[in-house]
């Protein structure tokens, strides 16, 4: 069977000035709604060593993860979670799932920019049922090439495989979150941001079920488009979308920086990353640090280690094979997370070394993506894709500028939050100077002694 498929006096003057004044205010307010966003892309700190911080998501509903199973709170499909962790904590939390769709729960764990971090320092996911098995579990960690505090994020998941015998009936089952430390680690907590979603079951099974074992691996030829900005958000939340092309930024050292391409199914993604070179002399190991994670922020790789001199240093993540359902089938670690079609989310970071070598100050970032390959039909789902596609909407929404659901907008909005700026504050001295006036004649014809 086939089953791929497509996709009024003084008061009233007053009272009439302060409405003028409140609908400019109102319009400034919905400007800054619509625009908001893009004063927050700014990401070039006005104190230059410290960066924006996580950018969580906004609502996120507040958990307590527990340490036994039979204390274990709830997360909802579709709903974001926060919570902090502390080293050696074990925190457990329940989901309920059905039989026929696959779950997925991810955890980002943000360490104080100020901590100390190390190599054997770990954020580890694992989803049990409810006989203490594991359905899969994760782990990312800082390695040993680039040992500074940055977001880690990492996920665990159950899906439904014909020929299973495990982790495949409906009811409750747990999700683990384990921070594993080093001694020498600072014993501050890391934050936690949690999201659970799941896949919907194929609607007409019979795809394939092996995942292929040999792909396209040669570097497409670089994007012939000359370079263009795009800051990068400080989270997935507000991650700033990019398309094929040359792209560049400034990072702080210390900063991570965002960012979200859409890869449809059969697509295959390439991505590089360059630091640009500075004045001065020294030498730090691991300055560079990108990760590409998936639609449900599964770690998929981690680029190679940039050792920088002040000269001009490249990274690149690995090949990875096109989107394709069957990918999960596989056993070769990222490969299998290129499984499903959506947001892939990028996160490039700069060791704080940098800034006390090289001086704090931004350093030039240029980022190269390629997205190889038309788009193909991929699985029917039984339901809803959610975040498991990509539409036109999307790709537009990449190449224009504006960011994610929280992200930044372009120049052109900037210039009307300037203007409704300037505009509201205008209104403001002409409703101070008449209401000044009106005070005026007002005590002029009032008689005296009264």
């Amino acid at each position: 069977m086939k089953w791929w498929g497509g996709a009024g006096g003084r008061g009233a003057t007053a009272g009439a000035l302060a409405g003028v004044l409140a609908v400019a205010l109102a319009g400034h307010a919905r400007a800054g709604v619509s625009a908001g966003a893009a004063v927050g892309s700014v990401r070039e700190t006005s104190l230059v060593g410290a960066p924006a911080p996580y950018t969580f998501q906004p609502g996120a509903r507040p958990v307590t993860g527990a340490a036994t199973t039979s204390d274990a709170r709830r997360l909802d499909a579709g709903a974001t979670y926060r919570d902090s962790i502390r080293p050696g904590d074990r925190l457990t939390y329940r989901v309920d799932l059905d039989a026929t769709s696959d779950a997925y729960v991810s955890a980002v764990a943000v360490p104080p920019a100020t901590s100390e971090v190390a190599y054997g320092d770990r954020i580890k996911v694992s989803l049990q049922n409810r006989q203490g098995n594991d359905c899969s579990s994760n782990d990312a960690r800082f390695g040993a090439s680039a040992q500074f505090p940055r977001p880690l994020a990492a996920y665990a998941y159950r899906t439904i495989e014909k020929g299973a015998y495990a982790c495949q009936e409906a009811g409750a089952y747990f999700v683990v979150v384990e921070r594993v430390s080093d001694d020498a680690t600072t014993a501050t907590p890391w934050d936690l941001e949690i999201r659970h979603v799941r896949e919907p079951a194929v609607a007409a099974p019979g795809g394939p079920t092996t995942a292929p074992s040999v792909w396209p691996s040669a570097s497409p030829v670089p994007p012939a488009e000359g370079p263009r900005a795009r800051a990068g958000g400080a989270g997935f939340y507000d991650a700033e979308g990019l398309t094929r092309g040359e792209w560049t930024a400034r990072i702080e050292p210390g900063a991570s920086l965002f960012y979200r391409v859409p890869v449809d199914w059969g697509q295959q993604l390439f991505v590089s990353a360059d630091l640009g070179s500075s004045p001065g002399k020294g030498f730090v190991s691991g300055a560079l640090a990108m990760s590409l994670y998936n639609p449900a922020r599964g770690l998929v790789g981690d680029s190679g280690s940039v050792s920088y001199d002040g000269k001009q240093k490249t990274t690149a993540l690995d090949p990875l094979p096109p989107v394709a359902y069957e990918n999960r089938f596989g056993s070769r670690s990222g490969a299998k997370e290129m499984r499903f079609a959506g947001w892939y989310y990028l996160r490039v970071s700069l060791n704080p070394e940098v800034g006390r070598t090289f001086g704090a100050k931004p350093y030039g970032l240029t980022l190269r993506v390629n997205v190889e390959g038309a788009a193909k039909n991929g699985p029917r789902y039984a339901g809803p894709a959610g975040d498991f596609a990509v539409d036109e909407g999307e790709r537009d929404e990449a190449a224009g500028g504006p960011a994610g659901p929280g992200g930044a907008a372009d120049g052109g909005t900037m210039a009307l939050v300037a203007a409704a700026g300037i505009g509201t504050g205008t209104l403001l001295v002409l409703w101070l100077g008449a209401w000044t006036l009106l005070a005026r004649r007002r005590a002029a014809r009032v008689p005296a002694g009264r």
